[in-house]
């Protein structure tokens, strides 16, 4: 057991699995439903976690919501992890983990909260790589164009895109 403190938080890496072990938990956890398996899972990868929500601090000031966020996004990658598609947990983990710090960030921007939809998300994750699409293309990446390209109101696409700046 190694103890860490970075930037105020404390834990403990508890384990630290090979490839072997980690596809042997999540076989056993996806099998029989053994929370021992996805406990262990879970701690091999707190670190995963804190690695990524400090990369969001500038975004967002209280790291320990980001870190919470990211347990959360965790738990879900290790619950819908598939052992044998040759990939690891970690690399499967590190989408779940930044979409659901993303997530909370969205949704608490503002004071007044606002309903974060599907296509808001999808127009936050994808705005850059469709504006250089278009311009690829030859085409003026309008807001109303991206707009219609992604479903949203135009006032959506300005706000996000005043966001991003």
């Amino acid at each position: 057991i190694r103890d860490y403190d970075v930037t105020g938080v404390q834990t403990c890496a508890l384990l630290i699995l090979t490839e072997e072990e980690e596809k042997e938990l999540a076989i056993r956890y996806k099998e029989t439903g053994d929370l021992e398996s996805a406990y262990k899972l879970t701690t091999a990868n707190l670190m995963l976690v804190i690695k990524i929500a400090m990369t969001f601090k500038r975004e967002w000031q209280n790291l320990m919501d980001l870190i919470q966020e990211g347990n959360v996004g965790l738990m879900k990658a290790v619950k819908n992890f598939d052992p044998f598609r040759g990939v690891r947990l970690s690399a499967y983990a590190t989408w779940w983990i930044k979409s659901y710090i993303l997530k909370h960030i969205l949704d608490n921007w503002r004071l007044v909260r606002v309903g974060t939809t599907n296509a808001r998300r999808k127009l936050l994750f994808n705005l850059k790589k469709e504006k250089e699409k278009l311009e690829r293309e030859g085409f003026d990446p309008t807001t109303k164009l991206l707009a219609e390209r992604f479903g949203v109101e135009e006032t959506e696409v300005i706000e996000i895109g005043r966001a991003h700046v």
